[in-house]
């Protein structure tokens, strides 16, 4: 048995936590709040700010973990370097963390380093540096901060006269102490994906999920499908980026590779997170041999996965609060329509957030069907299920 300190503690990582545990882990379940989703599941728990580096240091000293899994941005990374010469296993790699926390690191890695086909971008820390990005890039364009979640701070700007509001919407979804946005080229590409990849110990190949479609609002994940028919010229191609840029930033777990898909121009690399992806959730309903999490758990404590395989088709969308915490009928979070949702063939996940703010995600429906379902017809099941689900 290993003890594991899981670096952030939401849905995704209750989810970990579950994977781990299945596996006879001991998990530590650190965020910045009490009662977040993963504590209620871990063996231990830490509440502290994780941009705190001697708090985080602390945590440390205190649990002496084998293993360091993060599952949010706004951790102090480079304090992460400093563990894995202790002996503590970072996942996938501190390397990997470092870079991947932060949009300008991975995106000059990719299009820089590893020549990857991107969409053309600048960075600017003040308005006048964004006003002169966006006349070399043109409109439409897109600005969104270095470092964020869930789309926060993300906009696509129409002219000239939106780039105020997008450079103050920018900076104020802003994680951490990273002031500075990206601003990138508007791709207009015919759909996006998100391409699981995992990576395994030396020696063991790299395997891919089947690619996942998805549909974002605002930047956010409302709902994702598997598999997301695509051409098989266009899924090697994302194959072979997924494949060089985790291999150039090591480490073992899966990883959730965004692309923007062109059937015209092609596959572009969008961005990439080292530990199980939102739109991943959809796995939950069966689609494969192994869910997301269980992926990164048993990659991450280096058991060998021989091969991932598409059992079902599966849709998944998201339960949204309609309100804000003053709203709230009482101390927690309330739920309506759950039973009407469970009538159906189906299941749903809330998360057990102990409070709300408008439009944060609360849960998850996720559906499946037979290989030779109808996916237009899981999605709309999914997000019919979903829509009966209301947070009061």
């Amino acid at each position: 048995m290993k003890k594991i300190l899981l670096l952030g503690s939401g849905e995704l990582g209750k989810e970990f936590v579950i994977a781990a545990q299945r596996l006879g882990q001991h998990v530590v379940a650190c965020d910045s709040y009490a009662g977040a989703p993963a504590m209620q599941v871990a063996d231990e728990s830490e509440v502290f700010s994780m941009l705190d580096g001697d708090a985080l240091d602390a945590a440390v000293e205190k649990h002496h973990p084998d293993t360091i899994v993060c599952e949010i941005e706004a951790i102090r990374t480079e304090r992460l370097y400093d563990y894995e010469k202790q002996g503590i296993h970072v996942v996938p790699s501190a390397r990997a963390v470092n870079f991947t926390m932060n949009r300008k690191a991975i995106r000059d890695l990719a299009a820089k380093d590893l020549g990857l086909k991107t969409a053309r971008y600048f960075y600017a820390r003040t308005f006048q540096e964004l006003q002169e990005a966006a006349a070399q890039i043109g409109f439409p364009c897109v600005v969104k901060p270095l470092m964020s979640s869930s789309g926060k701070g993300q906009s696509v700007v129409r002219g000239a006269e939106d780039l105020e509001h997008a450079f103050n919407y920018g900076m104020e979804g802003s994680r951490g102490d990273v002031k500075e946005l990206i601003i990138e080229e508007f791709i207009d590409f015919d759909y996006e994906i998100t391409l699981l990849t995992v990576t395994q110990a030396e020696g063991r190949p790299t395997l891919f999920c089947p690619p996942i479609g998805h549909v974002q609002k605002n930047g956010d994940y409302r709902e994702s499908f598997q598999p997301r028919a695509m051409k098989p010229e266009h899924l090697r191609e994302a194959e072979r980026m997924a494949k060089a840029v985790t291999e150039a930033l090591s480490g073992a777990g899966i990883w959730g590779v965004e692309f923007f898909v062109s059937e015209k121009n092609g596959v572009y690399f969008s961005e990439l997170s080292p530990r199980p992806h939102d739109t991943g959730m959809v796995t939950l309903a069966g689609t494969q041999n192994f869910n997301e999490f269980e992926l990164h758990c048993r990659a991450a404590l280096g058991l060998p996965v021989p091969c991932v395989k598409l059992l079902r088709k599966g849709a998944s969308a998201v339960v949204l609060s309609g309100i804000d915490a003053a709203s709230m009928a009482g101390p927690f979070p309330q739920y309506r329509g759950v039973e009407r949702t469970c009538e159906e063939d189906a299941d749903i996940r809330i998360f057990g957030k102990p409070t709300v703010r408008m439009n944060r995600r609360m849960g998850v429906v996720v559906v499946s069907g037979e290989q030779d379902a109808d996916l237009d017809v899981l999605r709309d099941k999914a997000k019919r299920l979903a829509s009966y689900v209301e947070v009061f």
